[in-house]
């Protein structure tokens, strides 16, 4: 009696991620001492925010070190929708941040990040993923209009930038409530260029129930960190745009 051969997995082919990367503003400026902290810092506070956004270990791939900032490749369940990363995780881990430096003492330790959002097809070559759409990320990533925007607003913990196919098919149609994403960014990769749109977060209101236990300063929905971090955005993208 025959029997179907097992078929191995492709093991060459490429498979569909959410993107997700961040950056440490001024990494470079650090003592090595002040880097390894704020990477201690950087991961604690990356685990805490997608716990709050409810994406687990079997959503994700390993985390890949990019030194002072981090690369998070999530696997495209229906649970992590494009939704969650830019109307949950991105706002939780701002908030974080907004925590984070209100709490502690020395300037080398405060950080503020560059984020970005994507989503395309990837390759595993058993020493990490790479793939064009990683590549778009980090050329969006580091963008001279990504760090001017920070740059020009000292209040925000962190920026984001979000391809413009994230755009289109999330932001455009109003699936997150986040403010304006009016500020365009353009990168060459390869022989193509690829755009994206930049955006100051809010951070998260403190009643979210999903968010975990905060450090040692909270902001309230109507603190005057929420406020200054939204007129800053405000400030910011008509400055720029």
């Amino acid at each position: 009696m025959s029997q179907l051969a097992v078929v191995p997995p492709v093991r060459e082919g490429p498979v569909h991620r959410s993107i997700v990367a961040v950056d440490v503003e001024g990494s470079t400026k650090r003592t090595n001492p002040a880097k390894g902290e704020l990477r201690r810092i950087l991961y604690d506070l990356l685990g805490r925010a997608l716990k709050a956004a409810g994406i687990g270990s079997r959503h994700l791939e390993e985390l890949a070190d990019r030194g002072d900032g981090v690369l998070i490749l999530i696997r495209p369940y229906d649970d992590v929708p494009k939704t969650v990363l830019l109307g949950r995780l991105i706002p939780a881990l701002t908030a974080l941040l907004a925590e984070h430096n209100a709490a502690v003492a020395e300037p080398e330790l405060r950080m503020r990040l560059r984020a970005v959002v994507h989503a395309g097809e990837v390759h595993d070559d058993g020493w990490g993923f790479y793939g064009d759409d990683i590549d778009v990320a980090f050329r969006l990533l580091e963008a001279p209009t990504v760090k001017r925007v920070l740059r020009e607003a000292p209040e925000a913990p962190l920026v984001l930038v979000v391809s413009e196919e994230i755009w289109a098919g999330i932001v455009r149609h109003g699936y997150v409530d986040g403010g304006p994403y009016q500020q365009r960014v353009q990168v060459r990769v390869g022989e193509r260029r690829r755009r994206g749109r930049v955006h100051l977060p809010v951070p998260a209101r403190s009643d979210l129930p999903a968010l975990v236990p905060r450090a040692r300063t909270s902001l309230a929905p109507g603190s005057l960190a929420v406020a200054s971090l939204a007129g800053a955005a405000d400030r910011v993208i008509a400055k720029t745009s």
